[in-house]
């Protein structure tokens, strides 16, 4: 590396002031610099000496005033009074807090910005419908100036203004009476802050000659980027012989006019017409044909993973180096991808990514959904969230009892009067406010408990103390701006909680002179480094092409010389462009993926480089390798030893039957019925947003029960027209049916959830459906039975290991029935209500009574009528299948591709090939030498929650068919 910028000033200081340094002050822009140049002092001195004294600019010209400096918060609430009182005098409706406060930060901050660069509040805020006037009252402005000023009101020349105009008006003419009444307010209450300290010192208010008189000289290092006020007092000190300026340049952006990276040093050094204390400008840049390495990455994130491998590959020992955050967002990322290298991080660890504030934001989010109109649930995903953070404590009974409640009732919205965290650090998360006023106080408590069970836990991190600690300094700051306000909502309090929060960080110190440093662009002024790795240097983010609101309109702000979007391109350039004058390492990352936050394309900077330096850029792509994972097992579960040993006892040996589902599911996939019915793992417990087709299911079967029950045996045939007068029932059944499934109490639809909503709409247009379809279809009907499983358990006689064995099969019977057609035939049939996409049609019987079976619910159909059939004596049933959204265009019966029906002598035919199929199947299930193995050819829905198991055979399938 070149000689870095601190080294080369404290040289200077050392030729220039000896050993006695006790009357210099030496003023940063910032903090960083100082224990840098604290180093290069003791290395260039070599021996202990009287040390000057450290100031960031604003330490400094603080000592030039006695008053109390003013949060920013306490400054908000006093020009919220003001205003109100302005609107008073003005006969205007007072505004509420949650109405001012969006332009309140806008107006702090224009104040602000018009102090620092000393503008007369009477001429920017002055009206001139009239442009002539301008070249009288602005004879002082240049021509262009001037112009700009009569760009601005031309615009409200025209007949009549538009309502934003007029609303814009009324603010226009109100700013310069609330700009005073504001100094006047921090005048009495003995308080001050930065931009009124600034424009006293350069109006003469304050005594800027009695600031600098103690000191013997003034050391301005490294600044850039100067407001008029500083501009004014650094040529007034220089006039006077107590200041000497260090600027940080080089002769290639500083002589070409067209380069904006030396647009401020340029108005410093020409216009304002400081100084170089280090004389004459090298042209460092222009001169080296260095590398340049330029990384595209694939992704904003994998910025980070490809610097991971680029530091493992160039961090040496005794290099100095830093990692530049052009986007700042990029830190957490960062974090997780560094190597194993010693790093401090200067940017500071943000709140918003601890999980302090997952409790804060989440606490925050209760209780803005408590508030809005009243309410007393709050949704169940918010009630996982506090369960499942680590910080809350819950114990692990309560968690599981709670998540079974939840899970059990399928509870979208919890009641909070069910929500229980006694065990909880902390147990009052959920209960309501009892007033706007309990906000602040109950979240310093929350802060207060955390802090305490973290300190109990282990010794608290200091991160995450200073975390607590600065929070609550900002919610106590607001506590006391609220107290003076009769009534805030608590969305608003939350609103202006959350943005009030939002910047707190905690610093991650390490050895800001040893390892690995990582700060943002800015904080990077005066410091250099060996080797530089910037990330996120994106075009739109390197530079910004956003700006501050502000209701100060751009071309005022051009006349009056306030920053504009070119100021802040000349300051990025700046910041980027320095350190290619020192070091020698330089590393560029940008995301080069096309999407809503990134354009793909580098930083214009970069470009520009490439085309008019001579450095040398070495461009790498990062290329994703696609990596397959090694090949693993299939699992196969072989039937011997405790395995076997427990289908034995399960199943031969008459403990367990076996029921239709049972049967596809081993028909699907061998392996999900060995975990199913043989390890009996259970499916977890969850809460799904999407729709339950099991709950439908259930819901449509016990209606259609409780509708047909009272037929049940009769022995007379019924009309079924009574059917069509069932219709009207039907909506007030399935609502009682709901609130069954989920255990609540409910009679109406208005007190089922949007998502219970839905499933009533469903299953009463299903079972309307079913009754209509057999009004329609037959003149009556006679119900022999109806949802019955008890009686209808099967002895089924299998070879196993050549001797036979009896294993035990059952069905649940929807419904078996006669019904007379409208030709006066009379049937006997067995149906089986279906809600999902199955359907009565099937290719071939061959691949109906096979592995992967093509037509589940025609198989479980036929079990169901063999097991009736063979324990009622009852003959020719015929297998139906109502599935409401095709049973009027194909009807219920099954039939195979040519049209064959299941009836007749065809299904006499069937009914015994399955019997053959059962068996085989069975007898395969328990047979010893056919391991649980997955069938890849089968289907598997991305909700089966089996699926991790047999991921393997799936993907052994799919790289078969590619």
């Amino acid at each position: 590396m070149n000689t870095s910028f601190l080294a080369l000033v404290a040289q200077d200081i050392k030729q220039r002031f000896g050993t006695d340094l006790s009357e210099i002050a030496i003023v940063f822009n910032n903090k960083r610099p100082i224990t840098y140049l604290k180093k290069h002092l003791a290395d260039t001195y070599g021996h202990a000496i009287w040390s000057p004294q450290f100031y960031t600019i604003q330490e400094f010209f603080s000592l030039a005033s006695d008053a109390e400096q003013v949060s920013q918060l306490t400054q908000f609430f006093y020009l919220y009074e003001l205003h109100n009182e302005l609107l008073a005098k003005e006969g205007h409706e007072q505004e509420t807090l949650e109405e001012f406060y969006p332009i309140a930060e806008i107006i702090l901050s224009d104040f602000g910005q018009l102090d620092y660069d000393l503008v007369n509040i009477e001429d920017i805020y002055m009206e001139l419908y009239d442009t002539s006037k301008i070249d009288v009252e602005f004879q002082h402005l240049t021509k262009e100036q001037q112009d700009f000023i009569r760009q601005f009101w031309q615009s409200f020349s025209i007949a009549g203004h538009t309502g934003i105009q007029e609303r814009f008006l009324k603010l226009w003419k109100r700013l310069p009476v609330l700009y005073r009444a504001f100094k006047q307010k921090l005048a009495e209450q003995k308080q001050t802050n930065y931009p009124t300290i600034y424009r006293q010192l350069a109006d003469g208010e304050l005594d800027s000659t009695a600031l600098v008189q103690p000191f013997k000289k003034i050391l301005f290092v490294g600044f850039n980027a100067l407001n008029n006020a500083e501009a004014k007092l650094f040529k007034q000190w220089q006039e006077q012989e107590k200041a000497l300026f260090y600027f940080d340049a080089d002769a290639y952006y500083l002589e070409d006019k067209q380069q904006e990276a030396g647009l401020f040093i340029r108005r410093n050094i020409f216009q304002t017409e400081l100084q170089n204390a280090l004389g004459e400008v090298p042209n460092i840049i222009g001169s080296r044909k260095d590398n340049i390495h330029l990384y595209a990455s694939t992704g904003k994130v994998s910025q980070t993973k490809l610097l991971h491998d680029v530091l493992v590959e160039n961090e040496k020992e005794g290099k100095s180096s830093a990692i530049l955050l052009a986007d700042e967002s990029l830190l957490v990322p960062l974090l997780q991808s560094l190597p194993n290298i010693k790093v401090n991080i200067t940017t500071g660890f943000p709140l918003t990514q601890s999980p302090i504030f997952g409790i804060l934001d989440l606490w925050m989010r209760v209780h803005e959904q408590i508030s809005h109109l009243k309410k007393t649930k709050i949704t169940y995903q918010d009630v996982e969230t506090f369960l499942n953070n680590p910080l809350t404590k819950i114990s692990f009974k309560e968690k599981s009892t709670l998540q079974k409640f939840i899970g059990d009732k399928q509870l979208f919205e919890i009641n909070l009067e069910d929500i229980c965290v006694q065990t909880s650090v902390l147990p009052h998360f959920f209960r309501p406010l009892n007033s706007s006023k309990e906000v602040i106080p109950t979240l310093i408590h929350l802060l207060d408990e955390l802090l305490i069970s973290l300190a109990q836990d282990t010794q608290i991190k200091q991160i995450d103390a200073n975390m607590l600690i600065e929070t609550k300094k900002v919610l106590n700051q607001l506590h006391l701006g609220f107290e003076k306000i009769p009534q805030l909502s608590i969305i608003f309090q939350i609103g202006l909680i959350r943005k009030a929060i939002a910047p707190i960080n905690s610093a991650i110190e390490g050895d800001p002179l040893d390892g690995l440093q990582i700060m943002g662009l800015l904080e990077s002024r005066c410091l250099n480094f060996d080797n530089i790795y910037i990330l996120g240097a994106n075009e739109g983010i390197l530079p910004k092409t956003s700006s501050a609101a502000t209701f100060l309109p751009n071309t005022l702000r051009r006349a009056y010389g306030l920053p504009i979007l070119e100021n802040q391109d000349g300051l990025s350039a700046y910041l980027f462009y320095r350190h290619l004058q020192y070091s020698t390492g330089i590393h560029v990352f940008y995301n080069s993926i096309v999407d809503e936050s990134s354009t793909g394309e580098e930083s214009r900077f970069v470009r520009q480089l490439e085309f008019e330096s001579n450095f040398n850029f070495i461009k790498q792509q990062q290329q994703q390798p696609i990596l397959f994972p090694p090949k693993e097992e299939e699992l196969i579960i072989p039937k011997n030893g405790e395995v076997w040993d427990y289908m034995r006892a399960k199943y031969l040996d008459g403990k367990a039957k076996i029921s239709a589902t049972a049967l596809t599911t081993y028909l699907l996939s061998p392996l999900q019925f060995f975990f199913k019915h043989v390890a009996e793992i259970k499916e977890p417990p969850r809460i799904s947003q999407e729709f339950e087709m099991n709950v439908l299911g259930t819901v449509i079967h016990n209606v259609m029960e409780t509708i047909l029950k009272p037929y049940k045996g009769l022995e007379e045939f019924t009309s079924t027209k009574v059917l069509r007068e069932k219709v009207e029932e039907v909506d007030a059944l399935i609502i009682l049916e709901i609130g069954r499934q989920y255990g609540i109490e409910t009679k109406e639809l208005k007190e089922l959830n949007s998502l219970q909503r839905i499933m009533h709409k469903i299953a009463s247009e299903y079972v309307k459906m079913y009754l209509e379809y057999d009004a329609e279809y037959y003149q009556s009907f006679r119900i022999i039975e109806l949802e019955n499983d008890e009686d209808y358990v099967l002895d089924f006689p299998i070879l196993v290991n050549g001797k036979e064995e009896t294993v035990q099969i059952y069905g649940i019977i929807d419904r078996v029935d006669e019904v007379v057609t409208d030709l006066g035939e009379v049937k006997k049939r067995i149906v089986d209500y279906k809600t999902g996409a199955d359907a009565v049609k099937f290719s071939s019987i061959e691949k109906v009574f096979a592995a992967n079976t093509e037509n589940k619910a025609l198989v479980q159909t036929l079990f169901y009528a063999y097991v009736f059939e063979q324990k009622t004596g009852i003959q020719n049933l015929e297998p139906n299948l109502y599935v409401a959204r095709k049973m009027r265009e194909e009807g219920t019966l099954f039939y195979g591709s040519r049209g064959a029906l299941m009836e007749g002598d065809f299904l006499a035919a069937q009914k015994d090939e399955f019997v053959n199929f059962l068996r085989a199947t069975l007898e395969e299930i328990f047979n010893p030498e056919v391991p649980f193995k997955h069938n890849p050819e089968a289907h598997i829905y991305d909700s089966d929650p089996y699926t991790l198991f047999y991921r393997n055979a799936i993907k052994q399938e799919d790289e078969v068919s590619e």
